[in-house]
């Protein structure tokens, strides 16, 4: 999308990192087909495993077929968990953000339409929804994006991994039409972008071609 974050040094972003201690950490985000998301976070250093799937909605309807009808209140997401001591969640929301979609497209993105595809952040705990509430205030008064930033802050009540034919898509996929469209660019924009991010072995343990 072109966008550079108006913190990249710096701001609500960086120093939003919580010392929890943990080895870990998990963030859920929704930015439209989950291919191209989970495409993203896999190359980027310290996120440990991506899973595409559904947040949103119930157990019982966390079926591609029955969400791609847009009925359910689920939203493709992905489900990334990171080492918060080599890439903040703050960094990760950068990420999210400028790269793995554009938050000012109301309930789509790009080609795909639906409340399915919305952009979202599902929040874990007080301190996620504090540091992605201050996150959006931050970009909105930026003024880099022309439009309003439509992101929905919600918490998150459960996530379903998808059908495993929609796992690490882009990489076993790269030839696919809609991927070599609408996601590899993603990924060059994430290599420009955020030099210091990326890495091109994904979080599969293989090589992107």
């Amino acid at each position: 999308m072109g966008k550079t974050d108006a913190n990249e040094n710096g701001g609500a972003a960086t120093a939003s990192t919580v010392a929890t201690g943990r080895q870990t950490e998990v963030a859920v985000l929704a930015g439209g087909c989950f291919w191209g998301v989970e495409s993203v976070f896999e190359h980027v250093k310290g996120v440990q495993k991506v899973v595409s799937g559904y947040a949103g909605g119930a157990a019982k309807d966390a079926d591609y077929d029955v969400v791609s009808t847009g009925r359910t209140g689920h939203a493709e997401s992905v489900q990334v968990t990171f080492d918060p001591r080599q890439v903040s969640y703050g960094e990760i929301l950068r990420v999210f953000f400028s790269v793995a979609h554009d938050p000012t497209q109301l309930n789509r993105q790009g080609p795909d339409t639906g409340t399915q595809y919305r952009s979202a952040v599902f929040y874990a705990d007080k301190t996620q929804k504090d540091v992605v509430t201050r996150y959006i205030q931050q970009l909105e008064s930026s003024g880099q994006y022309r439009g309003r930033i439509v992101t929905r802050v919600d918490p998150l009540e459960g996530f379903y991994p998808a059908e495993r034919y929609h796992q690490d898509f882009v990489e076993q996929n790269p030839l696919n039409p809609y991927v070599m469209f609408n996601d590899l660019p993603k990924l060059r924009e994430l290599q420009k972008l955020y030099p210091s991010l990326y890495r091109e072995s994904t979080t599969s343990g293989r090589t992107a071609n």
